[in-house]
């Protein structure tokens, strides 16, 4: 009787375990997808600002955007990493899963057009 009571018992706490995992893994993956979005449009709203701006901007500016229930913290660098080049680094966090994304932009202070030199994910 106690055999049986012990196998039942620790099969309980089996199932318990994997089924905790399984539902922590899905959420934590429903967050990084979360935070890789916000970060994206963060990114992407940052393009748009110094195509529209790249003469009036500070350098470095910082801003944040609100995509749905998420934050992501846009700043601006101007002559990085060199001079007629733009940096963009676009952060956002959920649930402690954090997504960053940087853009390299080259700006043509003549003829003040903007093109994408780089765009990449970022520890």
């Amino acid at each position: 009787m106690f055999l049986i009571g012990t196998i039942l018992m620790l099969a309980g706490v089996a199932i318990a375990f994997f089924a905790n995992s399984y539902i922590d893994t899905g959420y934590g993956y429903k967050a990084l997808v979360q935070a890789e979005a916000a970060a994206i449009s963060g990114a992407n709203d940052a393009v748009l600002q110094v195509t529209r701006n790249e003469s009036n901007l500070p350098s470095p500016d910082n801003y944040s955007l609100t995509v749905g229930s998420t934050t992501a913290s846009v700043t601006i660098t101007q002559n990085s990493p060199s001079s007629g080049f733009v940096t963009v680094l676009s952060t956002a966090t959920v649930s402690s899963r954090t997504r960053k994304i940087q853009v390299v932009l080259a700006v043509n202070a003549s003829t003040s057009q903007t093109s994408v030199v780089s765009w990449q994910e970022v520890q």
